[in-house]
């Protein structure tokens, strides 16, 4: 059995007004269950394109739609399937390392990613049946 929880949204704050606009924070393990290592934004991803595809051994992530909207799909390896659609700034969304994923994004869309580790290519795991071997086994 996996140590980490599935895939689930977290709520940020929300603060100021609409006659103002807004501002959502976070601090170091208050909302997002791990240290943050690394931070990177996609943009400009044209809409027919599906992104993602890939699961991590190790790695942990919050996905922010800070513009636009982003739908989401993680898998289990015991075949839980979930759809989150992200659009509002203020939300994110924790992916663990044994979730398959993909993200399609509206034309204005910028993702926000905050990561658990610095960039390896060694812990994506970029074939669907590797995961599934993979995560599986674990279980």
């Amino acid at each position: 059995m996996s140590k980490f929880p599935s895939p689930y949204l977290i709520e940020f704050p929300k603060l100021g007004a609409p006659e103002i606009g807004y501002i959502s924070v976070t601090e170091q393990q208050k909302l997002i269950p791990f240290d943050v290592q690394r931070i990177f934004w996609t943009y400009y991803t044209p809409e027919s394109i599906v992104r993602g595809r890939h699961a991590h051994h190790q790695t942990q992530q919050v996905l922010v739609a800070v513009s636009g909207r982003i739908t989401v799909t993680t898998e289990m390896a015991d075949g839980t399937i979930q759809t989150f659609r992200l659009e509002d700034p203020n939300v994110g969304l924790y992916v663990p390392p044994h979730a398959w994923h993909t993200m399609q994004y509206s034309h204005s869309a910028v993702q926000l990613v905050m990561a658990s580790a610095a960039y390896d290519e060694a812990d994506y795991i970029r074939q669907y049946e590797q995961f599934q071997t993979v995560w599986k086994a674990q279980q």
